[in-house]
């Protein structure tokens, strides 16, 4: 008889419910192998790019900033069922993740909770101002640079420049697109911010995980192997000019909702909807990033937040700072600098 507690990975689970079994990310916050249980995906998103290039780097400072020094307290409160359900469609189904809510309820933590969980890497970010391109993400060429080593090594004070995948660097997307045997984790943050053309200049490349280098196609039939630089700062080969993946990475795109997105880019996105967290949520964030005694020590900062919560516009990382801030200050001035800290994002400038 199978175990009913078994995680994807063969080890023991703690819940005793059959129904999760088939979750991957379990939003446990501790690292599993879960993902080599993954199933095949469905004929329509399996991609077969290649040759396989080596993993990226494992997880960075930027996942231990966004998780906490103290992440092993994330097991106190794992994400609603729902959340979970959500995440691991986006992982069996190879679609990108649509994540939307308020600024602090973790739309961009989930990225990095994903990725640590699962073993899968440095997260690559691509943060997304109006004036983004798809470019942007895709891959940079210094023409420019280039041309500037060939006219200096041409007047003898210096050497011949090096070939022209010196002089082109992968951005996020693209470095997400490159066949590695793992899927990599791709943040793209705040993604409302855009201007009206990159939801829909995005559509192609998510729908068909490969995107071509022209200045390499140019130079395929006389140098069809190029080593370019990627954005984990390491270098890969790019066959033929052109750029495909073969596990479809983990992409989720982020909005606060200050706009919407076409039609045809919801449909091939799968939507998570994050809500205000509630306290006993707050208290798990409070205790990653500060540990318990901090949690404790400022609960009734977290209950006047919620209640505020209620009215106003906040974010959790106003919370941290004043009950970081206010350990060791007392009453009056306590309060005084958590109100001070905690100021409504909606209030009239």
């Amino acid at each position: 008889m199978p175990d009913i507690n078994a995680r994807p990975d063969g080890t023991a689970g703690t819940d005793g419910n059959e129904e999760n079994e088939w979750l991957i990310y379990r939003g446990a916050g501790e690292p599993h192998d879960g993902i080599s249980a993954l199933p095949d995906p469905p004929p329509w998103r399996d991609f077969d790019g290649g040759p396989l290039v080596e993993p990226g780097p494992g997880t960075d400072s930027a996942s231990t900033r966004r998780l906490g020094a103290y992440r092993h307290m994330a097991q106190l409160h794992r994400p609603s069922p729902e959340e979970l359900e959500i995440v691991n469609a986006a992982l069996y189904l190879r679609r990108p993740l649509l994540v939307t809510g308020s600024p602090g309820t973790g739309k961009s933590t989930l990225a990095h909770a994903v990725a640590y969980e699962l073993g899968l890497g440095r997260v690559l970010r691509w943060p997304i101002v109006s004036r983004t391109t798809l470019q942007d993400g895709l891959y940079r060429y210094d023409a420019i640079a280039r041309l500037q080593d060939t006219q200096i090594a041409a007047s003898g004070r210096a050497q011949t420049p090096g070939g022209i995948g010196s002089y082109i660097r992968l951005g996020p997307l693209g470095t997400a697109l490159l066949p590695t045997a793992r899927p990599r984790v791709l943040l793209v943050d705040e993604l409302d911010k855009s201007d009206i053309d990159l939801p829909n200049d995005l559509l192609n490349v998510l729908e068909e995980g490969e995107f071509a280098i022209p200045e390499l196609e140019r130079l395929a039939e006389r140098e069809p192997r190029v080593e370019v630089l990627t954005d984990d700062s390491t270098k890969v080969t790019v066959e033929d000019g052109r750029v495909g993946c073969r596990a479809f990475p983990f992409v989720v795109l982020t909005s606060n909702g200050e706009r919407d997105f076409p039609a045809p880019l919801l449909r091939r996105c799968i939507h998570l909807e994050l809500g205000q967290p509630d306290h006993k949520r707050l208290a798990t964030v409070v205790r990653a990033h500060l540990g318990t005694e901090a949690a404790r020590i400022g609960d009734d900062l977290i209950t006047r937040f919620l209640e505020r919560s209620r009215s106003e516009l906040l974010a959790a990382d106003q919370l941290l700072n004043a009950i970081y801030l206010t350990h060791h200050a007392a009453p009056p001035s306590r309060d005084r600098l958590a109100d001070m800290l905690i100021q409504r994002l909606d209030r009239p400038r």
